[in-house]
């Protein structure tokens, strides 16, 4: 056996800890150049650890503007306010807002294994931030936290074990991409350029096929121009009270915003309610390919069930009626999203209403032509659902192994 000397250090003694700024944004020539640029919000839906961008880039006359500074590659980013806790490594140079306190790590300590030990510490350093409106940590704070390091050897062992995990989650991830990304240019082929196989299999509108007015456009005739709720039933959720023990943590995975991670599927939520919990609220348990879009906050996030769920109010359910299948249901809720989400609105945060729904018409195809786009999606949306759930279990895995890695639990031989 191995016995291996971990040691407490600040984390000021492992890397240096920098924040950043926002360059002025009414001045245009600090923004559109080619410096990566990341705010909290980058993070929200990343899923993966190594990151070479965000939504915005600044120029060099912004980077010089402010107090941010370009972080070289391999420096690890924590976001240090709304919210705490954001972990992502850079792939290159990137500049950062005010939102972080990042670790540019010194030799002595690998970039990854770093990466975990943040992920690892994230709620004790949450729990370190302060502030009225929204919490956050200072780098003062940040400087001054105190962590268990082993030697770089050990450092890297544990973050190959850890990283092999990530490496195989992250390559499904690619998959599922690319899948979702045929399903969708399927999609709009079929039913945005109308070249859907017609009774030879030839694509529809190359062939000839016949079109008629509408007030849409032309379209294939025996298909329609309706409201999105003619198809398509909206239902809503709703929360157990959060202050009775007996209605969480128990096996019902509980669906809101926050575990909508522009992922096809979703498996495993956030929190999860008890069926004490699920007879006191306003949702029932939705079936397994039921769609959920968020409505309130987080708007136009669409996501299919890959279980049985129930879900909280700031999200609705979409169910396809009249047998209309849930593949078709999803894709056309995503080419309709920008649309929804022009139409949000509220004082305190943006929402959509069924009110939204109902107002929103679209282009219904005939019902033969649905049914076998979904039988043309079902193998590709199969396989991206069982690359989901296998993420699903090296996420447990892996999960399991960081807090036993990071108090040194697992011995081994050589």
């Amino acid at each position: 056996m191995i016995n291996v000397m971990w040691k407490k250090y600040k984390l000021s003694d492992i890397g240096a800890i920098v924040g950043g700024a926002t360059p002025s944004t009414t001045v245009e020539k600090y923004y559109g150049g080619d410096i990566p640029w990341l705010t909290p919000k980058d993070l929200s839906s990343f899923n993966d650890r190594y990151i070479t961008r965000g939504e915005r880039n600044i120029t060099e006359d912004g980077l010089k503007s402010c107090s941010t500074q370009l972080l070289p590659k391999g420096s690890v980013l924590f976001s240090s306010r709304a919210p705490i806790g954001y972990v992502a490594i850079a792939n290159n140079p990137i500049a950062t807002n005010q939102g972080f306190k990042s670790i540019i790590p010194n030799k002595d300590t690998n970039s990854l294994f770093l990466y975990y030990l943040l992920k690892y510490n994230k709620e004790i350093i949450e729990s370190m931030g302060s502030g009225t409106t929204f919490k956050e940590v200072s780098g003062a704070t940040m400087k001054n936290i105190e962590v268990l390091l082993p030697p770089l050897a050990e450092q890297e062992r544990i973050a190959g074990i850890l990283g092999a995990l990530d490496d195989k989650i992250e390559l499904n991830n690619r998959i599922n991409r690319n899948l979702e990304e045929q399903v969708t240019a399927l999609f709009r082929r079929w039913f945005v350029d109308f070249e859907f196989p017609d009774a030879e299999g030839n694509p529809y509108c190359t062939s000839g096929g016949e079109m008629i007015n509408s007030p849409l456009g032309e379209i294939p005739k025996g298909w329609t121009v309706g409201k999105f709720t003619e198809i398509i039933e909206i239902q809503g959720g709703g929360t157990p009270n959060t202050s009775n023990s007996e209605f969480w943590n128990g096996n019902i995975p509980f669906f809101t915003p926050k575990d909508a991670k522009d992922k096809c599927f979703v498996l495993s939520t956030e929190k999860q309610i008890t069926n004490k919990g699920l007879n006191k609220c306003n949702s029932k348990l939705y079936t397994k390919g039921t769609v959920f879009i968020t409505a309130r906050g987080t708007v136009g996030k669409v996501a299919i069930a890959g279980c049985d769920m129930a879900m909280n109010q700031s999200c609705y359910a979409l169910i396809g009626k009249n047998n209309i299948e849930q593949y078709f249901v999803y894709h056309i809720t995503k080419e309709t999203v920008i649309l929804l989400k022009g139409k949000a609105s509220g004082a305190v945060f943006d929402a959509i209403t069924t009110r939204d729904f109902d107002s929103e018409h679209i282009v219904i195809p005939s019902k033969n032509i649905i049914a076998k786009f979904n039988n043309s999606v079902k193998s590709l949306m199969g396989l991206i659902l069982v690359n989901s759930i296998e993420n699903n279990t090296l996420a447990e895995l892996r999960d399991s192994f960081l807090p036993k890695l990071m108090n040194n639990e697992i011995k081994y031989k050589i």
